[in-house]
């Protein structure tokens, strides 16, 4: 591996949802988040409703490398989270280093 698939992942940002899908959401993320942090190479793992923005999901995430995040989206993608916010607006941005 090169030093960048060894560097660190970084991802920032938020997710937004509809009212309609709120309910739904927040019962689904608590089971999102301890899969996740159960992952391995997961160091760090956030997602935090916003009290000020109605909707708004804030969301941090840290990996120990571009493999352990790469893995983190294959099973997310294969997960009842995928499922219930597939088509959210997500507004991320992703660093490594």
């Amino acid at each position: 591996m090169t030093q960048d698939e060894n560097a660190k992942v970084c991802l920032q940002g938020h997710i937004m949802v509809p009212a309609a899908q709120l309910d739904q959401v927040r019962q689904a993320l608590p089971e999102h988040i301890a899969l996740t942090r159960a992952e391995p190479g997961c160091l760090g793992f956030e997602v935090v409703e916003d009290n000020n923005h109605p909707g708004r999901f804030n969301v941090s995430e840290v990996f120990e490398s571009k493999a352990a995040f790469d893995a983190h989206q294959e099973r997310t993608r294969a997960s009842n989270w995928f499922r219930i916010t597939q088509g959210l607006k997500r507004h991320y941005s992703i660093t490594s280093g």
